[in-house]
């Protein structure tokens, strides 16, 4: 039989009307599943932005000795130029570091010291926050270093929250794309099922497997794309309704939410990638759907 896209469209929309209450509950599922797919990959995403920023922002101090010369000084600094831990670092010299202990100390033990008491600081943000201790260990007692200092028990901490955040995402958007699937193969069989006999019927009349297939497939199709729309409405509802566009201000607060926040671009990916498994398994699941229906 030959087989046209005009014939295709016209049997693809034929049944999709005559099976609305199906095809409704088919799209719902598709939406409901792909919508939350897509929320936890938009919040994984999320989260990395935030480990990115936060990485950043830890920093390792080597404090300099008040009496150090420049030549220790400068030492140090080349040091740590070359060491493979450190990403970049700031010196701050002995007077910024008196103001900053303006700020922090009571004034009678401010006015107990001096200025030139106070050491000067290199202060490092390091490639990845847990080579603090290979720092520490690199830099700690050498010539002219009074100290080394780095939030040990914060770092553990925030990458153990970030770790498991991270795989609660991935977990649950994986976990959710399987049920998305087997929901809606589920719902493509069962409309498939209740048309068995005009199927078995097309076969015994010599239609081909792609013939009576094709159709199903794009009907399926139609189902994941409407679906997938009603998902990327929900994902964009939630990337501008909990502040995930202040992309702006993410740098300049310690509010997670801002710290989370993504591109336009990231999240027209992750709405592309939902509309695109939409898709795929509304085709996929039709054409795996209908394949048991084509031995007569």
């Amino acid at each position: 039989m030959a087989l046209s896209a005009a014939y295709v469209s016209r049997e693809a929309a034929t049944n999709l009307w005559r099976n609305r209450l199906m095809t409704a509950a088919a799209v719902l599922t598709v939406a409901v599943s792909l919508a939350l797919v897509g929320s936890a990959l938009l919040l994984k995403q999320g989260a990395s932005k935030a480990t990115h920023l936060w990485q950043n922002g830890v920093q390792t101090i080597v404090w300099v000795q008040p009496a150090a010369g420049p030549a220790q000084t400068d030492a140090i600094q080349a040091q740590l130029r070359q060491s493979p831990y450190v990403k970049v670092c700031d010196y701050k010299s002995q007077a910024y570091d008196y103001n900053e202990a303006k700020i922090v100390l009571p004034p009678d033990e401010l006015a107990a010291t001096a200025q030139e008491q106070y050491p000067a600081s290199f202060r490092c943000v390091l490639n990845d926050p847990s080579q603090a201790p290979a720092v520490y260990q690199a830099f700690h007692g050498k010539p002219g270093v009074f100290d080394v200092k780095y939030p040990g028990q914060a770092i553990k901490t925030m990458q153990g929250v970030i770790r498991v955040l991270q795989w609660v995402f991935l977990t649950v958007a994986v976990v959710l794309l399987l049920s998305a699937s087997v929901l809606i193969l589920n719902t493509i069989r069962m409309a498939i099922f209740a048309r068995r006999r005009e199927v078995s019927v097309m076969k015994l009349v010599g239609a081909t497997n792609w013939f009576i297939r094709l159709p199903f497939m794009a009907e399926g199709l139609v189902q994941g794309l409407l679906g997938a729309g009603v998902a990327v409405l929900v994902v964009l509802a939630l990337y501008w309704g909990i502040g995930l566009n202040q992309t702006n201000a993410a740098a300049s607060t310690n509010n997670i939410i801002t710290q989370m926040s993504l591109s336009g671009w990231e999240v027209f990916g992750t709405c592309l990638l939902v509309s695109i498994v939409g898709v795929g398994v509304g085709v996929i699941g039709s054409a795996f759907a209908v394949r048991r229906f084509l031995d007569v």
